[in-house]
Parts: C-alpha cells; sequence; structure tokens
C-alpha cells in the first residue's frame, strides 16, 4: 500500500504522516519547494518526498504523483495571514480535489479519496441545518472569506459531482471542529453529524486526532466502509 498526502507540511498534514509512519505505510507527500519537513520525516525510509505546488503540476506530472498509490489523503489548506486568506490560489483546496479526481478517470485508476473538510460544511443527506443567524453568517462568511468558499466548493464536488456512485473515487470527508494542538492521541468521538453548532457552540478537536482518524480510515477497510461517501464529524470527548 502506498499513500499520497496534500498539504504535508501543514499542521495537520504532518499529523497523518506521523500516523502512517507509525504504521510502516509507504507515504508519498507533495510540499511546496520551500516547505519544511520534521527531520525525523524526511530520514524516514517510508517517506517519498516530491516537490511543487497541486496548482501548478501538469497532467503527467499528476499522473506521476497517483501512480501505484490506491489512497489520496488531502489535509491541503490556508495559511492564516493576509495572504494566504485573500491571495491566489483562492480554490486551492477545491481545485486540488478536482484536479485528483479528473486525473484518476482519465486514467482509470482507482482510489480512495480523504478530504480533511470543516464543521463549516452543512451536510444536508444527513439532514443538517442551521438556525436563521447562522444561515445568514455562514452566507457572509462565504462572501468575505476565500477560504471557507474554498472549503464549501470542495465538499459540494464530493457530493454533486462524485456522488456515491463514481466507478473509480470512493471518498470520505472528515470534519473536524475547532483545531487544537495537543502532544498525543486522545479519546474522541466521530459522528455521522453536526451535534453542535460550529458558530455559537464550538467544539474542540485536536490535530492528533485528525491525523489518526484519517490514517485509519486509510488502512482499516471495515471503518472504511463504515464512512464511505459520507462526512463524519471527529470531536475531541
Amino acid at each position: 500500500m502506498k499513500i499520497v498526502v496534500l498539504g504535508a507540511s501543514g499542521t495537520t498534514g504532518r499529523q497523518v504522516v506521523w500516523e502512517l509512519i507509525n504504521r510502516n505505510i509507504h507515504t508519498r507527500v507533495l510540499i511546496r519547494k520551500t516547505a519544511v519537513l520534521d527531520p525525523d520525516i524526511e530520514k524516514s525510509s517510508f517517506v517519498e518526498i516530491v516537490k511543487g505546488n497541486i496548482s501548478e503540476l501538469d497532467r503527467s506530472e499528476l499522473n506521476q504523483l497517483l501512480s501505484d498509490c490506491s489512497v489520496v489523503i488531502s489535509c491541503l489548506g490556508h495559511t492564516p495571514t493576509l495572504k494566504g486568506m485573500f491571495g491566489k490560489p483562492r480554490d486551492l483546496v477545491s481545485d486540488a480535489v478536482k484536479k485528483v479526481s479528473e486525473t484518476v478517470k482519465r486514467s482509470e485508476h482507482k482510489i480512495k479519496l480523504i478530504l480533511m473538510s470543516t464543521t463549516g460544511y452543512t451536510n444536508h443527506s444527513e439532514g443538517e441545518s442551521h438556525s436563521w443567524g447562522e444561515r445568514v453568517l455562514f452566507s457572509v462568511l462565504s462572501l468575505l472569506l476565500p477560504p471557507h468558499r474554498d472549503n464549501v466548493m470542495a465538499a459540494d464536488y464530493l457530493v454533486d459531482d462524485l456522488g456515491k456512485e463514481d466507478e473509480n473515487i470512493s471518498w470520505i470527508a472528515v470534519r473536524p471542529d475547532t483545531l487544537v494542538n495537543d502532544d498525543e492521541v486522545s479519546p474522541y468521538e466521530v459522528t455521522s453529524s453536526l451535534v453542535r453548532s460550529p458558530l455559537f457552540n464550538q467544539g474542540k478537536t485536536s490535530r492528533r486526532n485528525v491525523g489518526h482518524f484519517m490514517a485509519e480510515l486509510a488502512t482499516d477497510p471495515l471503518l472504511w466502509k463504515r464512512w464511505v461517501c459520507k462526512m463524519p464529524v471527529i470531536y475531541n470527548k
């Protein structure tokens, strides 16, 4: 088994890579040319490093990136700076999901795609809804914050374009609540839909737990079957 991790140099992406290394899973990571990985990750015999921007890879480079891999995990996100929030590429996450999906479909290669999403996404297929005030605030966020709109577009693509019947790609979108940093994996719960308001009653989710859950999804067939084509929400207990 070999897994591709996008956004591996980010704070959550690093946790995913560590979890895969701990499971002795061969991992191919795509990072920017200027990105820095932990030295122990760089030295790991289980890690293959590819440098470049997903938005700039051509068809041949994408094919090579995805070759002989059965799972793609995307932890891509926008850095919390003015340039990261409002600069280009504004559609980093959604464009990456589309590019990977289109490449897989052309090659007729079968993969599992795991997307790090957000509780800011409303999963209508599970009957999720929000109060009037929440709907107004989410609309404002979509207008003013490109990263929020990008995350919504990425999840919409999975639901509306790939759906549940795609022959080449099966997917799961993991939705953490407010991300925090913890040193160790701690007890966490996974639910099929939101159990609290992501705006007015936020929960916490450690990046370490997100990494653990994503690695479990990638390597445990029974857990994958439980959540395939769904959008599980993960909270710290």
